[in-house]
């Protein structure tokens, strides 16, 4: 008698499981819309972001400066490395990396906020819910890279 309950205390539990389950899932359906079919139907747009980037007027300039910075770097690390042993080398290489890195990031994160806003406008603009980037995208989508690099230029 003692198996008996097991088993169908084991049947109960499974049985309350997949309830809970094709609940959680009906839920989500109901909270998204229509469902499956409202994510077939949205807009989606697509972005060429290497394009966009290459044609932002701040690029130029920013690699101009990162090129200098990391000439001045080199040159700064072969003059105070002169004397170090290896793992002094290894250290202050390692050092110097951090310090282009950050200067990079600090060049690079405006351009990247301009793109970005902009993309968001366009896509508001044309009424796309989704934006996504163009290598990804296999078929279909509004591409809006023109869009947008005309935006940049403005």
């Amino acid at each position: 008698m003692v198996q008996l309950q097991k088993k169908t205390v084991k049947i109960v539990s499974v049985l309350i499981a997949l309830v809970f389950v094709g609940s959680v899932v009906a839920l989500a359906l109901t909270q998204s819309g229509s469902g499956i079919a409202s994510a077939a139907s949205s807009n989606v747009g697509v972005v060429d972001m290497r394009q966009v980037y290459s044609q932002h007027p701040q690029t130029q300039s920013m690699q101009s400066e990162m090129q200098k910075a990391a000439a001045d770097a080199q040159k700064e690390f072969e003059e105070k490395s002169k004397n170090m042993n290896d793992q002094e080398k290894n250290d202050y290489y390692q050092q110097t990396m951090q310090r282009l890195q950050q200067k990079q990031q600090e060049l690079t994160d405006p351009i990247e906020k301009d793109v970005e806003e902009k993309v968001k406008t366009v896509a508001q603009a044309k009424g796309l819910t989704v934006v996504l980037l163009k290598d990804t995208v296999v078929y279909g989508g509004t591409d809006i890279t023109q869009d947008v690099v005309s935006k940049l230029s403005k």
